[in-house]
């Protein structure tokens, strides 16, 4: 594929030769992608203002309860003890976006990253609406400071502070709910100074990325655009420049002479370049700055039609596409990740379908694992019982699996878990060292009151080897009868 390299095209666009940062104005564009765009992001800054607000089984949607260790997320409840399945969805989303990256390119980073979201949608409306298109905000950028400019400047940042303020106290939110943040918003900041210091600086580090560091953010440190390379190969959907059909580029001059003509159909308007919110060319190929927005498609899509000529001079394309070969959009790389997606997202799937609304641990006490004494073989338990739900519960613990004659002290009647509380007991197991044959497995069963579901765990009882009970009873009868 023949392509015009502009000169710069193995250093960061953004960067002026001397070192200093060259400050983007992205021009404006229209066109059926970037209104798909705006709908999109639309939606995904709903359901992120939404998911702190409604509520499922009692809820918030997604409530991250750290100060109580319980994590609910759409009607299910983690408690601690639940958290190993966090891994496998985190795993089945990560081969997820690596799946769709393999697949459709850079398509998180234009349409969901929230980075994207947040700055196209919000903070550069608000830089539109106040400074004006991307002519009258490069001419301000360059004017003196005058009262006007200090104003426009004044109520911009004030509103970007406003918005990066929004943002962080809705995450925040995500973790100690809305009415919590509410109430922490109306009191004094002594009285939760610790949450006013993070909130203070969730809002500075979010006010800088958006107002000023913005693409930086994607280009220096994020690491997904370098993992493009790994992820995507000549079969991926990209955005990406016809060389076929635009080179040799001609004048827009020419153009209008020459409609249809030879040599090619890119005129040179650099219009891809003025609408790109990184800065680089698209023609000259896949760079690791292109977030994939589809903007320049608008772009060039919006010249085209004006010179009469074909849309998609610049398109979403596989490398091979847009050199004239077939694309084979069945491959191994994406059975590979396929199959990574649907074993984690099976398992987490799986596990949450087993998730009971109560949590039940046995663990051995500390110290000596068992205690022989004149009469019994004596192991000691701690039980854990975690009530998840909103209501006060009571459960009913039984033995099974054990031996005849085992004895059992603790927890023989009803035991009452407040809600979201936990409730940790000693359960005493006694072996008479006649009928004790050597160490046991046994289960131990909690079941709720209403009979709906039953927890099991498996423990094993301690002891020594029954021959040397024997031979000690043996020893103790001949000195008796002496």
């Amino acid at each position: 594929m023949s392509t015009h390299l502009s000169p710069n095209l193995d250093s960061v666009t953004t960067i002026r030769d001397d070192g200093s940062r060259r400050i983007l104005y992205p021009a404006d564009v229209r066109g059926r992608f970037t209104l798909a765009r705006r709908i999109s992001a639309a939606v995904l800054i709903a359901v992120y203002i939404l998911l702190p607000w409604v509520k499922v089984g009692g809820y918030p949607a997604v409530f991250l309860d750290i100060a109580t260790r319980r994590f609910h997320l759409f009607g299910f409840t983690l408690a601690a003890q639940d958290v190993w399945l966090m891994f496998f969805l985190i795993t089945g989303l990560g081969f997820l976006l690596f799946f769709l990256t393999a697949l459709l390119g850079r398509v998180w980073c234009g349409w969901a990253c929230p980075q994207t979201v947040f700055l196209e949608h919000i903070f550069r409306g608000i830089e539109r609406m106040i400074d004006g298109d991307a002519v009258r905000r490069r001419a301000l950028a360059s004017s003196p400071w005058t009262a006007p400019r200090v104003l426009r400047a004044t109520a911009k940042h004030a509103l970007y502070i406003l918005a990066a303020a929004g943002v962080a106290h809705l995450f925040l939110a995500y973790f100690v709910s809305i009415p919590h943040v509410w109430a922490m918003m109306r009191a004094a900041p002594a009285e939760h100074w610790s949450t006013f210091v993070f909130m203070a600086v969730a809002t500075g580090i979010l006010y800088f990325n958006f107002s000023w560091f913005r693409e930086q953010l994607c280009i220096v440190i994020c690491p997904y655009g370098r993992l493009q390379s790994a992820l995507v190969d000549e079969n991926t959907l990209v955005i990406g420049y016809d060389a076929g059909r635009g080179e040799p580029r001609m004048t827009v001059t020419d153009a209008h002479k020459k409609p249809g003509a030879a040599p090619g159909d890119c005129v040179a308007c650099n219009r891809c370049v003025q609408v790109c919110p990184t800065g680089i060319d698209i023609r000259n190929g896949l760079q690791l700055e292109c977030v994939g927005c589809a903007a320049c498609i608008d772009a060039c899509d919006e010249v085209m039609v004006r010179l009469h000529r074909p849309k998609g001079l610049v398109r979403y394309d596989s490398p091979n596409g847009l050199a004239g070969k077939a694309t084979r959009w069945i491959r191994p790389r994406l059975g590979v990740y396929a199959f990574l997606l649907a074993v984690g997202m099976g398992v987490a799937s799986w596990g949450l379908s087993t998730l009971h609304p109560a949590v039940l641990g046995v663990t051995r006490m500390i110290g000596a694992p068992y205690i022989v004494d004149a009469r019994f073989v004596r192991n000691q338990f701690l039980v854990r019982l975690v009530n998840k739900t909103t209501e006060p519960a009571r459960y009913t613990l039984s033995l099974r699996g054990g031996p005849d004659g085992l004895v059992r002290s603790g927890l023989t009647g009803q035991v009452e878990v407040p809600a979201l509380g936990e409730v940790v007991e000693p359960l005493i197991l006694q072996q008479p060292r006649g009928s004790y044959s050597g160490p046991f497995t046994f289960r131990t069963v909690v079941q709720d009151s209403a009979g709906t579901f039953q927890l099991e765990r498996q423990a094993e009882f301690l002891g020594p080897d029954p021959q040397l009970l024997r031979e000690d009873e043996s020893e103790r009868a001949g000195g008796g009868h002496g």
